[in-house]
């Protein structure tokens, strides 16, 4: 036995005073993956508050744009054609809107597109996934594909930020649908959605219900009348639609002073301002102090400022609205009972009154408040925790090997692909601004590579893009 003196006592102390402490074990990080799509900024928008949510019930979130994982810089294209599309040409919108909407789907050169997506969004994917959120139909087009060809192992559910449903919308392979009321997951539903869930809006926390301290706060800080009714006219961040004729009725109807939110869109402020419309602005970073100092909403696309002013307690009316989902959104949330679709001009300052002061008023703010009377944990973000924690409600399909497409096949692809997203872009706005060699010399000066500036038209209603 060592004596006390001995090295091998001495060696023994130094072992037990280096050897580490054992470390209790660490939980797993759970992570959700959200794919967008940086089109408008409703999409965004609902990824951004359900990111927020998440990180709240301690997930770790990673958000994607879908735009990002197109190749050769086609999403680019895709955003600046369906822009210019809504400014330019939007009977060429409500015509693929209705094609596609007939056809259930996208065609394909859409699904080409998609398809091109695919392998980047696996790679982007961290290896912890544990569940994937889209708020785009493109997305979800991508991720059900995945998913039914066994390559994405996790479940995967789409939040339907939009009231009506297109049946882009609704992509096989997809666990579960996420819906704000009953009627669009009614019309997922209809459209094959196999899960449909109604769990609630999803909206920035500071929209919310405002008194007369904030209202009059909200006024003074806007420079806006102290005591006169407000119509708060929004558009979109892309200020798109008939903004300026809906401007100029909103003022001569008499019913409330005109608010206008043009967006990115500063031309057509500064348009509003020179036709006499004073209060009208370009990109409002506080939207809630502006929907406090409002008496109601008028908006023509059905979007998330709809559901931001749901929750803060303004009424809203659907008004001029713009082609595809701009009008059936405003179908959905007037059968809903949540917003008013002002479809005669006639009765634009009858119902603005009843609304501001009457009792159709006071009706669409209870149904809009009651949107977000829901228990604790009933919202989309603890429904997309609980799909991660209990994994696929549906088995997931053996992965399925695909047969590769030689390289110069998927560049001719590519190419294809970019030429026709790069026609719809350039050729379908121009068209309807520009006759014979106008349209000549506005095709070469897009094309010219040494100016590659984007072609500034202004449109019917001092729209610019």
């Amino acid at each position: 036995m060592p004596y006390l003196g001995s090295t091998v006592h001495l060696r023994a102390l130094a072992a037990a005073a280096l050897r580490p402490e054992p470390v209790p074990p660490t939980a797993p990080v759970e992570r959700v993956a959200i794919v967008s799509a940086s089109i408008g900024a409703g999409h965004d928008g609902a990824a951004a508050e359900l990111a927020r949510r998440l990180t709240d019930h301690g997930l770790t979130v990673d958000r994607f744009d879908l735009l990002d994982l197109l190749p050769a810089g086609i999403g680019r294209l895709v955003r600046d054609g369906y822009h210019r599309m809504l400014v330019q040409a939007p009977w060429a919108y409500q015509r693929v809107y209705r094609s596609t909407e007939r056809a259930g789907g996208g065609g394909p050169l859409a699904r080409a597109l998609l398809r091109a997506a695919e392998d980047r969004m696996l790679c982007e994917l961290h290896p912890g996934t544990g569940a994937v959120v889209s708020t785009y139909p493109g997305a979800s087009r991508v991720l059900g594909s995945l998913r039914l060809s066994g390559r994405l192992a996790v479940p995967v559910l789409t939040y339907l930020t939009d009231f009506s449903v297109h049946p882009l919308w609704v992509a096989d392979g997809v666990d579960v649908h996420l819906a704000a009321h009953a009627v669009p997951a009614a019309q997922a539903r209809a459209a094959g959605a196999r899960d449909v869930r109604v769990c609630g809006p999803v909206v920035d926390p500071r929209f919310r219900p405002g008194g007369a301290r904030e209202r009059g706060a909200a006024r003074a800080r806007f420079g806006l009348p102290e005591k006169s009714p407000l119509a708060l006219l929004v558009a979109g961040s892309w200020g798109v639609g008939p903004v300026r004729q809906v401007a100029l009725e909103l003022r001569d109807c008499g019913a409330a002073v005109p608010v206008v939110v043009c967006g990115r869109n500063e031309a057509l402020a500064q348009q509003l301002r020179a036709d006499g419309i004073e209060h009208a602005y370009g990109w409002v970073d506080d939207m809630p102090a502006l929907m406090h100092a409002a008496d109601v909403l008028v908006q023509n696309a059905g979007g998330l400022s709809s559901l931001e002013a749901f929750a803060a307690g303004l009424p809203v009316a659907g008004y001029r609205c713009i082609p595809g989902h701009g009008l059936t959104n405003a179908a959905a949330l007037d059968e809903a009972g949540v917003a008013v679709w002002i479809r005669d001009p006639g009765s634009l300052r009858t119902v603005l009154c009843d609304l501001i002061d009457g009792p159709l008023g006071l009706r669409q703010l209870t149904s809009g408040l009651a949107l977000f009377t829901r228990e604790p944990g009933d919202d989309p973000a603890a429904e997309i925790a609980r799909v991660h924690r209990l994994g696929p409600p549906f088995p997931t399909p053996q992965p399925v090997a695909r047969r590769r497409r030689p390289a110069t096949r998927r560049l001719a692809v590519t190419a294809a692909a970019a030429c026709a997203v790069w026609a719809c872009a350039v050729g379908t706005g121009i068209s309807t601004a520009y006759d014979g060699p106008g349209v000549l010399h506005t095709i070469g000066h897009s094309l010219d590579l040494d100016d590659p500036a984007p072609v500034h038209v202004t449109g019917p209603y001092g729209h610019h893009s």
